[in-house]
């Protein structure tokens, strides 16, 4: 599989042209970029063709997959392009600001029928996957609060590029950006939330948010917690579940995870047979393209990331509590 990487604006690029890379049927083949000296110079360190017109590029019958890392605020326009020149489409995430803006990336994709897939990582580990699985079996009961925090540093030690506090180009910050993965996981463990209220904040003097936290409500009382930040010593990256038969904890995946429940007289278990992890995004991303299983994370999960994520950002802007339902 032909791929072309259309820009290396994200700090994701050169993984995600990488894992392209040692994927044994497929190669990246060249590049575009919005910065053309940034993609010209690209190109030449991944030994691909740098093409400075995008729709030149997308017109090339020997180009088969695109691989999207532009600005948060070009995603809507640049995959469209791609979906309507028949290009398969992998991309970072958020899939767009808005519901509306997904609703008209979802139906040029479903329209030209190609394999679409966004990048959801925090899904593939053992200790994420087994939180599910623990849920799935009953054995912490109904869940009731859920508390992920995921923050490092990157504002306070500045090694996150400056275009990343743009609000032209970024259009969020630490929430759109690291606090994604807190709300994919989220709803992937609790379902449809009911309403989101958030707080963010500033503790460097960058334009957008560098700390930040959403409560969203779920169905059947449950909360969900979603602490995020470019403003934490050392950074932090730990799950917590309350349920009503039982609690799970990740402090970090180096940590492991431990559960405690009736069975276990109340006192913490280190878990030792966590399920397999699964291929990274991109990987599995390929592997649909060439003909394998469908990957993971399509349009239903990018569609409900970006339903949080408006949701939250709606509440900081506004100064109160968002119904999900109201971005229908």
């Amino acid at each position: 599989m032909r791929v072309a990487m259309l820009s290396r604006w994200h700090v994701h690029a050169d993984e995600y042209a990488k894992d392209v890379n040692d994927h044994p049927h497929a190669e990246v083949v060249a590049v575009w970029d919005e910065d053309g000296e940034r993609g010209s110079a690209w190109s030449a360190a991944l030994s691909a063709e740098w093409v400075s017109d995008l729709d030149a590029l997308l017109a090339r019958d020997d180009i088969d997959a695109v691989c999207v890392t532009t600005p948060t605020s070009l995603h809507e326009d640049v995959i469209i392009r791609a979906a309507n020149a028949g290009k398969h489409i992998f991309t970072e995430k958020v899939l767009a600001p808005t519901v509306s803006q997904c609703r008209n990336i979802a139906t040029s994709i479903r329209t030209n029928n190609v394999k679409f897939s966004i990048s959801l990582p925090r899904r593939c580990i053992p200790e994420i996957l087994y939180a599910r699985q623990a849920l799935d079996s009953g054995l912490l009961g109904e869940p009731t609060m859920v508390r992920v925090r995921i923050a490092h540093d990157g504002a306070t030690r500045n090694w996150l590029p400056a275009h990343f506090y743009d609000p032209a180009t970024a259009v969020g910050g630490a929430m759109l950006d690291l606090g994604a993965h807190g709300m994919y996981i989220t709803r992937w463990l609790l379902g449809e939330p009911i309403r989101v209220t958030s707080i963010f904040s500033h503790v460097t003097d960058r334009a957008l948010e560098d700390n930040a936290i959403s409560l969203i409500e779920y169905g059947g009382g449950a909360i969900a917690i979603n602490e995020t930040g470019f403003v934490s010593f050392g950074g932090f990256y730990s799950l917590e579940i309350d349920g009503t038969q039982g609690n799970y904890r990740m402090l970090s995946p180096q940590q492991g995870v431990e559960v405690r429940h009736a069975g276990t007289e109340n006192t913490w278990q280190k878990v030792t047979d966590l399920p397999p992890r699964r291929p990274k995004p991109a990987t599995q991303w390929i592997d649909e393209c060439e003909g394998g299983a469908p990957a993971d994370f399509g349009l239903d999960e990018a569609i409900g990331l970006t339903e949080l994520m408006e949701a939250a950002y709606t509440s900081f802007r506004e100064r109160r509590t968002v119904s999900v339902s109201e971005l229908s």
